[in-house]
């Protein structure tokens, strides 16, 4: 993925300029995925709503969009019916023993 910057707004392309000069970023691409990061990791809220619309267009499965949105397998599924989204299929095997290994996890129980 390109960023064109001349699309951008002055002020907003004078800062990603900028900020590639300081040698901090080597381009547009870097800059912009590291400011998403940032955003996301401050606004929960987007987060669920990426990983709905993720796990909508079939990118990420149910337990993938649970662990990137940090909420619970319930939770997930909660914020995918507030949001209109219906959940297609079940997860494969392997991604339904990570969760039941992570949930026994976080009860503190051992796995064997």
């Amino acid at each position: 993925m390109t960023i064109n910057v001349s699309t951008l707004s002055l002020p907003l392309r004078d800062e990603v300029t900028a900020l590639i000069e300081t040698g901090l970023y080597e381009n547009e691409e870097l800059v912009l995925a590291d400011a998403v990061r940032t955003f996301l990791a401050a606004r929960p809220d987007l987060r669920e709503a990426v990983a709905c619309k993720l796990y909508e267009r079939g990118r990420i499965s149910l337990g993938r969009a649970a662990e990137w949105s940090s909420l619970s397998i319930e939770a997930m599924k909660k914020a995918l019916y507030r949001r209109g989204v219906t959940r297609v299929a079940p997860e494969n095997v392997a991604e339904t023993e990570a969760m039941a290994r992570k949930a026994l996890e976080t009860a503190g129980r051992t796995v064997s």
